[in-house]
């Protein structure tokens, strides 16, 4: 039998990704992205709720959110997979749990902005390495297409 586990989003980043370096040396983007949608109550009033998913990339996908000078504000479409881990907080000895988007796909919605504070006007971005450029869209919209994962999980677990 076959299973996919497929997660596609379009919505708003919540707050400025936090590009850092693991400490084996991996570079991570993570950010949390807001999702609405809308509803009809049973007074017939429509209502809408908001959702806030956990994404986390990895390697070049974070080298290219830092290209791109992506900010709270933005809109992304992502596509990965979703995952679900668990871990004992070291402070109060309590179980917790987080559910992530592994980032495979993005493409920015919205105008990038340009370091300097003001957007960009859709201009093309420069691509890194030329063994590296079949992976881009050097379209306005910055889409990236990163390879396929080299399988290397490194995670920042705190046990």
């Amino acid at each position: 039998m076959a299973y996919l586990n497929k997660v596609m989003l379009i919505g708003n980043l919540g707050k400025d990704p936090e590009i850092r370096m693991t400490a084996t040396g991996r570079k991570k983007v993570s950010f949390s992205l807001a999702t609405s949608r809308r509803y009809r109550d049973a007074a017939g009033e429509q209502k809408e709720i908001t959702d806030w998913h956990n994404v986390v990339g990895w390697g070049k996908t974070a080298d290219i959110f830092e290209q791109l000078n992506v900010r709270k504000g933005t809109s992304l479409f992502v596509e990965g997979t979703i995952s679900y881990r668990s871990w004992d907080d070291q402070n109060t000895g309590q179980k917790r749990y987080i559910t992530e988007i592994n980032l495979d796909v993005f493409q920015l919605l919205s105008p990038r902005q340009a370091p300097s504070g003001n957007y960009g006007g859709g201009a093309n971005y420069s691509r890194p390495a030329q063994q590296d450029a079949s992976h881009y869209d050097n379209t306005a919209s910055g889409s990236y297409n990163p390879p396929m994962p080299d399988n290397d999980m490194d995670d920042d677990l705190p046990f």
